[in-house]
């Protein structure tokens, strides 16, 4: 048994999106504000219902922000007593999630409470949870009283006063507003069965019908369990100014002990007994608190800690008569590794990293999750009656582990982190774990089927405010066992790229596909020099991705489902008829080799002539526009003409004449671009330029980044300019992240 999809609907941004679960890791990836961070509230705000994980409200700022307009309206309705709203109205604007388990006939007495119709013979079973009011005529009553009385008052105020232009404004105002405060008292999560059949049609998520039901109790228990591991964790410092003290009477106590009782200060023959028995009292107790945790730490040590210059891990109990009303066990690092000869020269806690301590704080954190889900030890021997079957599902949320592990740490716990819930599990029982993330070194430790892009979507006519949906990325070259195979190459080819390389494009605000090392390179130097810090380029978070001319194409699937704004930069690679590399030149018949002009834009029936003077709206479709060389005016002696490039290098050295010549101590592929640069006609100057371009293109990139004095004198291409002063704007569309609340005012304000 396992939970197979989750339709999170009306919770904040995730107006309504689908969740495609993997049977073991899913990891949430995405921008900032995608709504990462909100799918998994809604998960444990949700699903944590008699768990240890915490507990978390839903709030009426959970709510999708425009559903509060038609909620406002009802409310106005209710004053006119003109509503004929009926509970399930509201089913379609409160914040809801739909749990769909993927079961088996043999599970049937675990879950015959779910199925719907006695045909069911295994599959999928669907329950929808709903965040509502508990008695629609009671809340009707309860913010009709609050709402006059605060208006009779307002009216008997201005009745007391001459000033027209009183404004005093009494809480409620609105329904939104009388919830802020009593959204608990009114509201409660409320389970209905789901149809399977209508599951199998659509995608959309299904109404619950006005006559239904909702059932009796929470539907789930006994089904899973919820584990949650929160991302702010708190690490106590006992050197912190901030550190809590307690104020009790066991405080007192100590600190009267502390200056006239303690044995350990200044001892004199009436202190030795009690010294001797705490000391053995601690051996003994040391002796069986590690024996005991052997198996626990021997987890962490298979995850490479300690490593071979790490101290190594052992628990040292404090007996000390002191702290004897407020008793601990401290763990501490020996830094003589195994030795416990030299315990007495052990390191407290707080003097080892915090990136490892925050690893060990949540690898046990894993453990203690699993071993109370299976009831290890004497846990099992005090279960209940009613807690002594296991729950078949064991749901473990993981918010941001990045948190605190440098980049080698991350990698470890993801790869590691779904072993240790494992561990001792018997077979018929599932672990699924979700992680939210925006780390690239978690992804990249991830396949890629595990990941879930969340894409954020601009608002239009039908959603007034932003909002997101979830990519399922496994599926953008098509079901795996359905792929053609040049797709199912190219899904393979795109994966191990991005996996070895690029992971930090999930969490990118735009995209910019290059050839070569020498544009990955200058393309930061021309953002940052000629782009000021306002501008969005210049402020946002972009990938840049060098991927070859013969490829770029074969990341269109995903560039499309990612939605981003994306920029290739790439070169037209003209060729004669015999298919050969030449310099390029008007009115030649030469043609254009760029696999990606030919199949991402379908260009390739064009000559290299038609290409040079073709608008950008030709290489621009929807999120994409392609930029590639084209004619520059430049003066080589005194007299204007054209010159094309061949590749992103001539065209930085035609678009820098006057730099190049005056650059100093130059060597290799930039002193034979200078060179070319003296010559007295753009003819001959292109023809040593294109030979010129079979040397180091990247040592080129570097020496003009060391030997120019000021980047800024350094001039961007004219292809490249206008490419990046198009990703700008759309980078600066893409943000308008706002929410038009002259609707939703103007609703407030009635």
């Amino acid at each position: 048994m396992k939970i197979a999809y989750i339709d999170i609907q009306n919770f904040r941004k995730l107006k309504s999106c689908r969740l495609a679960l993997t049977d073991k890791e899913t990891v949430f990836v995405g921008a900032n504000n995608s709504g990462k961070t909100s799918a998994l509230d809604a998960l444990i705000k949700f699903l944590n219902h008699n768990s240890n994980s915490g507990s978390r409200k839903i709030l009426a700022h959970d709510f999708t922000i425009s559903n509060w307009v038609k909620l406002n309206e009802i409310a106005l309705s209710w004053l006119e007593d003109e509503n004929e709203e009926t509970i399930s109205d509201w089913y379609q604007l409160c914040p809801s999630i739909d749990i769909w388990i993927d079961a088996t006939a043999e599970d049937v007495h675990k879950v015959r409470h779910l199925i719907p119709t006695l045909k069911w013979k295994g599959g999928y079973l669907g329950v929808r949870l709903i965040f509502c009011p508990k008695n629609l005529d009671d809340l009707k009553e309860s913010y009709l009283f609050e709402y006059n009385a605060a208006q009779d008052t307002v009216k008997a105020h201005n009745r007391t006063i001459e000033n027209d232009q009183n404004h005093l404004q009494l809480w409620p105002k609105n329904l939104r507003e009388y919830l802020n405060r009593k959204l608990s008292s009114h509201f409660e999560i409320k389970a209905f069965l789901l149809d399977t059949e209508l599951f199998k049609k659509s995608l959309t998520p299904q109404d619950i019908p006005r006559e239904s039901e909702s059932l009796d109790s929470y539907p789930f228990t006994g089904l899973f369990r919820v584990d949650v591991i929160e991302a702010q964790r708190g690490f106590y410092d006992p050197s912190a100014e901030n550190a809590s003290k307690a104020t009790g009477l066991s405080t007192q106590l100590n600190e009267y002990y502390n200056k006239h009782l303690n044995p350990t200060d200044l001892p004199d023959e009436n202190d030795l007994s009690a010294l001797e028995a705490i000391d053995t009292a601690k051996r003994t107790f040391d002796s069986r608190l590690n024996e005991s945790f052997e198996d626990a730490l021997g987890e962490v040590r298979r995850l490479g800690y300690p490593g071979f210059n790490d101290p190594d891990i052992q628990l040292s109990s404090l007996l000390n008569p002191v702290d004897s009303l407020d008793h601990d066990s401290a763990v501490v690092f020996n830094v003589q590794g195994n030795d416990e000869a030299m315990l007495d020269m052990a390191l407290p806690e707080r003097y080892n990293g915090l990136g490892y301590k925050n690893l060990i704080h949540m690898i046990f954190k894993l453990i203690s999750f699993r071993d109370a889900w299976l009831r290890v030890g004497k846990l099992g021997k005090r279960r209940t009656a009613e807690d002594i079957a296991i729950e078949p599902i064991h749901l473990v949320l993981i918010e941001e582990p990045e948190a605190h592990l440098h980049a080698q740490v991350q990698q470890v716990f993801i790869r590691k982190a779904y072993e240790v819930l494992r561990r001792n599990v018997r077979g018929h029982l599932n672990t699924q774990l979700f992680v939210s993330t925006h780390s690239s070194n978690i992804a990249h430790e991830v396949s890629f089927e595990k990941l879930r892009y969340f894409k954020r979507l601009p608002s239009d006519h039908n959603c007034p405010i932003p909002t997101s949906k979830v990519v399922d990325l496994s599926c953008i070259f098509g079901e795996k066992s359905k792929r053609e195979p040049v797709l199912a190459q190219t899904a393979k080819f795109v994966s191990r790229y991005i996996k070895t390389t690029h992971c930090d494009l999930f969490f990118a605000n735009g995209i910019i596909l290059v050839e070569g090392a020498a544009e990955r390179m200058l393309l930061p130097h021309f953002i940052k020099n000629h782009f000021n810090e306002n501008q969005s380029l210049n402020s946002s978070y972009i990938s840049i991705l060098e991927i070859g001319g013969a490829h770029a194409q074969r990341f269109k699937p995903l560039i499309d489902a990612l939605g981003l704004p994306t920029l290739i930069v790439t070169d037209t690679d003209a060729i004669d008829n015999h298919a050969k590399k030449v310099r390029p030149k008007r009115n030649s018949d030469y043609k254009f080799g760029s696999d990606t002009l030919k199949t991402w834009f379908n260009l390739k029936d064009l000559s290299l002539d038609k290409l040079l003077d073709l608008p950008p709206s030709h290489t621009t479709k929807n999120n994409v526009r392609a930029v590639y060389q084209q004619g520059i005016q430049v003066n080589i002696s005194g007299k204007t003409e054209e010159a094309i490039p061949y590749t992103f290098e001539d065209a930085i050295a035609l678009t820098n004449i006057s730099l190049f010549k005056e650059l100093k101590k130059t060597t290799g592929m930039l002193k034979k671009m200078q060179s070319a640069l003296e010559e007295k006609t753009a003819e001959k100057c292109c023809d040593l330029l294109f030979d010129a371009l079979g040397g180091e293109k990247a040592r080129m990139a570097l020496d003009l980044l060391y030997t120019v004095e000021d980047p800024k004198n350094l001039e961007v291409p004219d292809y490249i300019k206008s490419g990046l002063t198009w990703l700008d704007e759309q980078l600066t569309q893409s943000s308008l992240d706002h929410i038009p609340l002259q609707a939703i005012n103007s609703a407030e304000e009635r």
